[in-house]
């Protein structure tokens, strides 16, 4: 009885290990390229363990300044949200007992604190959540499967940036908002939700925009039940506050302000920032298409599975009205948001970063549509094609290289199908056990493939494999004919970056 216990654990709970080992198993750091947007966030981290201030000067004196270090007042301050650092803390503490770790160990820490952990732990609490649009529960794993492994939010639990961290932080809340608004959990939820609403901005600013239509909701919810409405707000507002405090405080002591951020003090990219509202200057078409369909950075590009939250939207809206309004309000807003900053491409990247936060709102509208085929196979394996297309991109990528330059036109053939036919690839567990190159990948590769080929199959049997499979072939092999450009100068920094170790 008890094998056959753990057995079945193992059964229920073997896809999130599966996407768990997959996050662990590679390490993308790379020293040379001096990661403009994590060092700072490093640099705090250490500042506020070791020094016991804000300021980074000791971390920009010993390892360099970056692009995202903004001066004020004879210091040097990170520009970014300080959230994620601040949860980087307490663990970075605790591993500093022992001595001060290396830039490198610190970046693990925080990778693993900020970015994997609470990542893996919204993977389950969405796989919960979807059921409401979607009751069959291989259609469940196999949209988390795609969030998790073929789109932003593994490129961003993988790195220090916080932008995952925003969408767990805002999509949990919403989740449990929902919860406690239709009585499926008691009031005192209403605290954490209200925490997480408030931890929104002070991870990643624009986390916040999602907060609005979400409130909407559960307005819209309760607007029968008035006391019951007014006590979640209460909640919601005081625990919002501790975090906003935080975050005012913060920008008080750093930049003079409680309203001034570390964007408003940086010199780098001032003439970015500092344009329009937040650096939002007007929609513009080709900050439209450079975000959404470009061949080098575009959403549905990289990640064409997205597109079901289209149809799905009307799916969905057929039956929960309002939760098909919100979710496409949240992502009309985000779309509307990126095509109108005047910095939309931010630098190195894969997939429009800035809108990362928007990506759990697609979720339920996708797991609807997928629902609504679950009796026509081939429909699934239509569908599932997209899936791997993107699971391809973003699980190699991750695993070579996960910071496309913005000088190169065709990035996933230009530089991770080349660095994979180099040979090359980023630190993971076999190369540090000495297994040199791409054959250290090998482990990583069929864990992701494997994990995927049982979703499809479970979904839409081996037929829906095989047309899934077909489908993601050609639309790999079309992506070669976007533009290619010039790469070799760029590509040889790369290469250096990746091979010097």
């Amino acid at each position: 009885m008890p094998s056959s216990g753990k057995l079945g654990k193992l059964r229920t709970h073997g896809w999130l290990i599966a996407i768990a080992c997959a996050y662990l198993y590679v390490f993308p750091y790379f020293p040379k390229i001096h990661s403009a947007n994590e060092l700072p966030r490093v640099y705090l981290v250490k500042a506020m363990v070791h020094d016991g201030t804000f300021a980074i000067d000791h971390g920009v004196a010993q390892w360099g300044a970056t692009a995202d270090v903004s001066p004020h007042g004879a210091h040097q301050y990170s520009n970014k949200s300080p959230g994620s650092s601040l949860l980087a803390v307490p663990v970075y503490a605790l591993a500093s007992l022992g001595g001060e770790p290396s830039l490198g160990v610190t970046m693990w820490i925080c990778r693993f604190v900020t970015g994997i952990v609470p990542t893996l732990a919204f993977l389950w609490l969405l796989y919960g959540f979807l059921a409401r649009f979607a009751p069959d529960p291989a259609i469940r794993k196999l949209v988390v499967i795609a969030y998790a492994l073929g789109s932003m939010a593994m490129t961003y639990s993988l790195l220090y940036f916080s932008h995952q961290l925003g969408a767990v932080c805002i999509g949990s809340a919403w989740i449990l908002a929902l919860d406690v608004a239709e009585g499926k959990r008691r009031l005192r939820w209403a605290a954490a939700a209200g925490f997480l609403v408030g931890a929104a901005p002070l991870v990643d600013y624009q986390a916040v925009f999602a907060a609005i239509p979400i409130a909407i909701q559960v307005i819209f919810i309760l607007r029968r039940d008035v006391i019951r409405l007014l006590q979640i707000i209460g909640i919601v507002i005081a625990f919002a506050a501790i975090p906003i405090a935080v975050l005012l405080t913060y920008h008080a002591i750093c930049f003079g302000s409680p309203l001034r951020t570390g964007y408003d003090a940086s010199t780098t990219f001032a003439m970015y920032h500092q344009q329009g509202f937040l650096g939002m200057t007007g929609v513009k078409w080709e900050r439209f298409t450079g975000s959404m369909i470009s061949g080098d950075n575009g959403l549905v590009t990289l990640a064409p599975w997205l597109l079901l939250a289209i149809p799905g939207a009307y799916t969905l809206g057929k039956t929960q009205r309002d939760t098909a309004v919100t979710c496409g309000a949240i992502l009309v807003i985000y779309i509307l948001f990126i095509s109108s900053l005047t910095f939309f491409r931010g630098g190195w990247e894969i997939g429009p970063r800035y809108i990362t936060v928007m990506l759990p709102f697609a979720l339920p509208l996708v797991a609807a549509q997928l629902e609504a085929w679950r009796d026509r196979w081939w429909a699934l394996g239509l569908a599932a094609g997209p899936i791997v297309v993107a699971i391809v991109i973003y699980a190699l990528s991750s695993a070579t290289f996960p910071y496309w330059p913005d000088s190169i036109a065709n990035p996933l053939y230009d530089v991770t199908f080349r660095l994979i036919g180099d040979g090359l690839a980023a630190p993971n567990l076999a190369s540090a056990l000495g297994v040199v190159g791409i054959v250290g990948l090998v482990p990583f590769v069929g864990v992701v493939a494997g994990l995927t080929g049982w979703a499809i199959v479970r979904v839409a049997s081996w037929r829906g494999l095989a047309i899934a499979m077909a489908v993601a072939v050609g639309v790999l092999v079309a992506y070669r004919a976007f533009p290619r450009g010039k790469p070799d100068r760029p590509y040889a920094f790369v290469r250096t970056a990746v091979g010097d170790r």
